[in-house]
């Protein structure tokens, strides 16, 4: 459908930008979003709303466009955050390794192994995430623990336990 191409060229636009500014601080991104992304994200949608407009309801494209602008608050709020990516790629790059283990994880013995098993996923992601190493951090905060003290257990979050470590 032509609108939908139009509409997947310029949202390719907004990520374009996107990728200029990929690890730039957040005050960085936030600036070059408002100066360039936040023009193509009105444009945008004045066009989703115009061509929602000439569709029938019961269109597959009418259907995907009511879909995101009932979404859109959510969808731009990557415009006054820096901090927030536009995407949700890396989320779902760092679940895709339980989604392919989903059958492994139904036989966690109950309730509650499966809670502790999400909270492990978890942490080994975030570690990922943090560009830590999971096994090296997971042995040196399991043996740190019993002695640490509890008012400083935010000592031990991956991306903390980095800054700690010798560079």
């Amino acid at each position: 459908a032509p609108i939908a191409v139009e509409a997947v060229r310029r949202i390719d636009e907004i990520f374009a930008v996107e990728r200029t500014i990929n690890g730039r601080s957040a005050a960085e991104r936030v600036a070059a979003r408002q100066q360039h992304s936040k023009p193509l994200i009105l444009d945008l949608e004045i066009y989703l709303r115009e061509q929602r407009m000439l569709l029938s309801a019961k269109s597959d494209t009418a259907k995907a466009i009511t879909y995101i602008l009932s979404r859109w608050v959510a969808f731009t709020r990557f415009l006054d955050d820096g901090r927030i990516c536009m995407s949700n790629n890396a989320a779902e790059r760092a679940l895709r390794g339980i989604a392919i283990g989903r059958r492994n994880w139904t036989f966690c013995g109950s309730d509650a192994g499966g809670y502790r098993a999400a909270a492990i996923y978890t942490l080994i992601e975030t570690a990922k995430l943090n560009d830590v190493d999971p096994q090296a951090w997971l042995a040196d905060v399991l043996a740190r623990l019993p002695d640490h003290p509890a008012k400083r257990l935010d000592e031990l979050l991956p991306w903390n336990w980095k800054a700690s470590r010798p560079g």
